[in-house]
């Protein structure tokens, strides 16, 4: 009889860990899945500010067609990735590209005195900042997650539900990491 209410005991503690581990990895699943929408919402801020500041660019460097061309197809490859990766190695070339438009725009001193130019410029600055702080969220999630899945006794559940690691959001290009300094 107290060998059976001493397995009882045991298997009841057993699904109560199995259970309590499982809420933690839905509990840190979705806030991976918070944390990429939260990337998703301040990608998109500078998203539709690219447009704003390819038509502030135009009238000024209409011979620099190449670059404004490369700007949106490079967006627009950005905007239709769907995964972590996929969207870090765009969005590093998007970085890339605004990079070559702003170092253009210092050929043009009237463009760099145009106030709405400046503002998106700010603008856009704003935006990097914020990105950059989404992604560190984003990042530090996803790597709690991980950790979840990857430790023992934890892993087990996780292996048993399907459960699978996350990617972190990297770019490829360690120059790519930093906020484009733009100088007027």
């Amino acid at each position: 009889m107290s060998i059976t209410i001493a397995l009882v005991g045991i298997l009841f503690l057993l699904v109560f860990w199995v259970v309590f581990v499982y809420n933690r990895l839905v509990r840190l699943s979705m806030l991976v899945n918070n944390a990429w929408s939260d990337v998703e919402v301040q990608l998109k801020r500078r998203h539709d500010l690219i447009p704003n500041i390819i038509e502030a660019v135009k009238g000024y460097m209409s011979y620099e067609r190449a670059t404004l061309e490369n700007v949106v197809r490079v967006r627009s490859q950005a905007a239709s990735s769907s995964t972590p990766d996929q969207r870090a190695q765009a969005e590093g070339l998007l970085t890339a590209a605004l990079r070559q438009l702003f170092a253009l725009a210092e050929a043009y001193p009237d463009l760099k005195a145009n106030q709405s130019f400046l503002d998106l410029q700010a603008q856009l600055s704003e935006v990097e900042e914020q990105i950059q702080l989404a992604r560190r969220y984003y990042n530090a999630v996803v790597r709690d997650y991980n950790t979840a899945t990857r430790v023992f006794p934890s892993n087990i559940v996780a292996a048993l539900l399907g459960f699978k690691e996350r990617p972190f959001f990297e770019l490829p290009d360690e120059r790519e990491r930093e906020v484009p300094q733009v100088r007027f």
